[in-house]
């Protein structure tokens, strides 16, 4: 027969020993697993970066063009403006002469 004390520590140790061999793998495991998703998220990471920047550019390229067009659209008026002035000036001259 077995002794009592070694058939306690047998069922005590066997089933610890077994969960602490299951922590341990799950352990490694898991630390595989958040190494791997870091990996796919750093690759994502960069991609989504360049996007952005791509986004970014079209914008700043979108702002300069909208900058041009009010710029434009500012001188525009001020020449019509001058040209309408120079010929209602012309024509007031005309009426004072006769």
């Amino acid at each position: 027969m077995i002794d009592p004390g070694l058939q306690i520590v047998l069922s005590v140790g066997m089933p610890t020993l077994a969960v602490l061999v299951g922590v341990l793998l799950n352990n490694s495991r898991l630390s595989d697993l958040r190494s791997h998703m870091d990996s796919k998220f750093d690759t994502h990471r960069e991609v989504m970066e360049a996007r952005f920047r791509e986004v970014d550019t079209r914008f700043e390229q979108f702002n300069e063009r909208l900058d041009h067009l009010d710029r434009t659209f500012d001188a525009k008026p001020r020449r019509v403006e001058e040209v309408l002035d120079a010929r209602l000036k012309h024509i007031e001259e005309e009426i004072e002469r006769r």
